[in-house]
């Protein structure tokens, strides 16, 4: 239970707002108490700011009993003081409203028994000038409101107060972003980034996070930051940072990406990221960067645990999906011995920072700067060091985007061109190390979309696999995947007519 003493109507819209942030497709909010305690104006703020629009028309549904709202997640409004018996909810959908989206009740008394189990109960009482409001709800919905407010409190402190909150983007279940928009007009973003919980030994001792070197906490997201801006790079400045509770106010670069408008590759901005990635692979690599108040960052390496790790997901996911069966023990010995003398040929290749999720959904375009400057990165935290061909696969290989084969050769020929231009590079080498790093990371997503399809019930990244199996063929036409072209043939993954000669 939490109990907050709102000294006016600000203070009670403001707090409508920041309960948008705790909404949750399933959630209800019952709204109860005092009449003219607050009611209608949280319940107003809660809907506007869940529909980003402080214009909208939120009318009381005394008379209709339901008002529903298209929003980032859909609203239904109930008002049941006119209810003549709780059986009536059924026929009001209040069952369709949970399940596609968020409830918000008023004079939820009269639903008795059928008050919805994941019900946040908000009451409402005067006090002098001002009213206290009781919280109390499901465990989830109240650690949420708790780190909502905990967010409200370091922007209050960091000279924000009063800002305006709006959900941005969420990249994870772990990480959010909030765009804020001071008093003053400034725009700036909220990063939410608790510490990562360790889940469940997978190998050699480590959870998943470290076993691939995941960020656990704001750290790595800060050094590798304060690295790429100082190199002159468009990533966010960093304006204030609460390491321990994982929250950062950084630099806003916007909301225009790469794409256009049907969601296809725009070429000339692609061209400036693949030129962007040429800038800074030819500074040295940072092995160990500060964070602040004199910590480092000891930026990890893509070992060979991690990679073989990953393109396991080829075996126990893809294949076994594919037949219905797991793989044989010989065929898992001879694909692993395969990837072990693939992993031996990339102990030579060039190697510096590998950004690794440098594709599309991280990528932001700025125009009003100049030349490379406008590509805004805003996905670094999980830098690694490895070979340099990793970041340039993700972008012209986007597993979410398909970047046709003209321009994906043409990315690559710009590339070229600019890391000759900033001095010696072997092309040849290279290349050898992005055929072999082609395949290693599309073995890796097409065991990892029937993953999230098979054990996390999302199959819509189902779509992209057919995308991913023709990268797959790309990284084929090299001559150094040739042994791994051929166990796949045989495995039925992939067929011999889809490689280009």
């Amino acid at each position: 239970m939490m109990q907050l003493f709102l000294a006016d109507e600000a203070a009670t819209q403001q707090l409508g707002e920041d309960l948008a942030l705790c909404a949750s497709r399933g959630i209800c909010l019952a709204l109860s108490g005092d009449l003219g305690a607050g009611k209608s104006t949280i319940a107003r703020a809660f809907i506007r700011a869940l529909a980003d629009d402080d214009g909208l028309e939120v009318p009381s549904p005394t008379f209709t009993l339901v008002q529903s709202y298209e929003a980032r997640l859909p609203v239904a409004h109930f008002d049941l003081y006119r209810l003549a018996g709780a059986g009536e909810l059924v026929e009001l959908g209040l069952d369709e409203a949970l399940e596609s989206g968020v409830v918000l009740m008023e004079w939820p008394e009269k639903a008795g028994s059928l008050l919805p189990v994941d019900t946040a109960l908000l009451h409402f009482s005067h006090q002098g000038e001002g009213r206290t409001l009781t919280i109390s709800g499901p465990e989830p919905f109240m650690d949420r409101l708790a780190r909502v407010l905990a967010m409200r409190r370091f922007l209050d402190e960091h000279e924000c107060i009063a800002a305006k909150r709006r959900f941005l983007t969420g990249d994870s279940s772990f990480r959010a972003y909030e765009r804020i928009t001071t008093q003053d007009g400034r725009h700036l973003v909220l990063m939410d980034s608790p510490a990562r919980p360790n889940g469940p030994v997978i190998r050699d001792g480590k959870p998943y996070s470290q076993l691939v070197h995941l960020a656990e906490d704001v750290r790595p997201f800060i050094a590798i930051g304060r690295y790429l801006k100082g190199l002159g790079l468009s990533a966010p400045e960093i304006y204030h940072t609460d390491i321990d509770q994982g929250i950062l106010l950084i630099e806003d670069l916007g909301s225009e990406g790469v794409l256009d408008n049907e969601g296809k590759p725009v070429a000339e901005r692609y061209h400036q990221a693949v030129k962007c990635l040429a800038e800074f692979q030819k500074h040295p690599a940072p092995l160990a960067l500060p964070v602040e108040g004199g910590a480092i960052h000891d930026v990890p390496a893509f070992d060979r645990a991690t990679l073989k790790y990953e393109v396991e997901l080829l075996l126990d996911w893809h294949l076994r999906f594919k037949r219905g069966g797991p793989v044989t023990d010989q065929e898992r010995q001879e694909y692993l011995a395969i990837w072990d003398d693939l992993l031996d040929q990339l102990e030579d290749a060039e190697k510096n920072l590998v950004l690794r999720d440098y594709h599309s959904p991280n990528l932001l375009w700025m125009a009003e700067r100049n030349d490379i400057y406008r590509i805004g990165i805003i996905d670094f935290q999980d830098a690694i060091i490895g070979p340099t061909s990793y970041d340039v696969v993700s972008l012209v290989q986007d597993a979410r985007v398909t970047v046709e084969r003209d321009l994906m050769d043409s990315l690559l020929k710009t590339y070229f061109a600019a890391r000759r231009a900033s001095g010696p590079f072997d092309q040849a080498a290279f290349m050898k190390s992005w055929a072999i790093m082609s395949a290693q990371r599309a073995c890796r997503l097409n065991g990892l979309w029937v993953r999230l399809k098979e054990r996390d019930n999302m199959p819509g990244y189902m779509r992209h696999m057919q995308r991913t199996l023709w990268h797959l063929a790309v990284a084929f036409e090299h001559p150094v995947t040739a042994p791994l072209r051929d166990w796949c043939i045989k495995a039925g993954i992939i067929s011999a007519e889809s490689i280009r000669a």
